[in-house]
């Protein structure tokens, strides 16, 4: 018995997908777009199987060497804004809340008289989102890398690399939790 089925997002999804599927390196089998914001760089973005993007998020490559690879099973939210300059990957299962910023560079300011918005893009650190990993609601991922089966807390902004098995929070985010395979249980870590 269905519960519920959100019916215009599933069909725009796959109107999305096939109609761009020819401009993407690589869309996977039942992928689907809805309705999105913004894709600058389909050619630089590969889309792996049974992935959704929901509406109005904005993917975009804009470096001619870069590199977008969002991988099986993966759910990004509403809202979502990811900004490659050379390189993220995003694996398998994950899931982001909505909201999201994922970039691997940011604008110059060094030049004070000229408007930040004027100056070049430059690439920071390369970004990859481990397997099975969640980033909550208003999450900043900043030139930098989170683990597997780690979890981003909402609002938190994450500048520095976030090792597997990992619970971190705050702006910027620290570790508050780390997995024990010994004892099978999420650990608080110490301040």
């Amino acid at each position: 018995m269905i519960n519920y089925f959100d019916f215009r997002n599933s069909v725009s999804g796959l109107f999305w997908s096939i109609v761009l599927m020819p401009f993407f390196q690589k869309i996977g089998k039942k992928s689907r777009i809805v309705n999105p914001l913004k894709i600058k760089g389909l050619n630089k973005i590969t889309i792996g199987n049974n992935v959704i993007i929901n509406s109005m998020s904005w993917l975009q490559v804009e470096h001619e060497e870069g590199n977008l690879k969002i991988e099986d099973g993966t759910i990004i939210g509403h809202f979502n804004h990811i900004y490659a300059y050379k390189n993220i990957q995003i694996g398998k299962k994950v899931l982001t809340a909505d909201k999201v910023y994922i970039s691997d560079c940011m604008h110059s300011y060094i030049d004070i008289n000229l408007p930040i918005m004027n100056q070049k893009t430059f690439a920071i650190n390369e970004v990859k989102i481990g397997d099975h990993s969640w980033l909550g609601e208003n999450v900043v991922i900043l030139g930098a890398s989170v683990g597997k089966h780690s979890i981003i807390g909402s609002n938190s902004v994450v500048t520095t690399d976030i090792p597997d098995y990992c619970i971190a929070v705050g702006a910027p985010a620290r570790v508050i939790k780390r997995f024990d395979f010994v004892n099978q249980q999420w650990i608080k870590m110490s301040m």
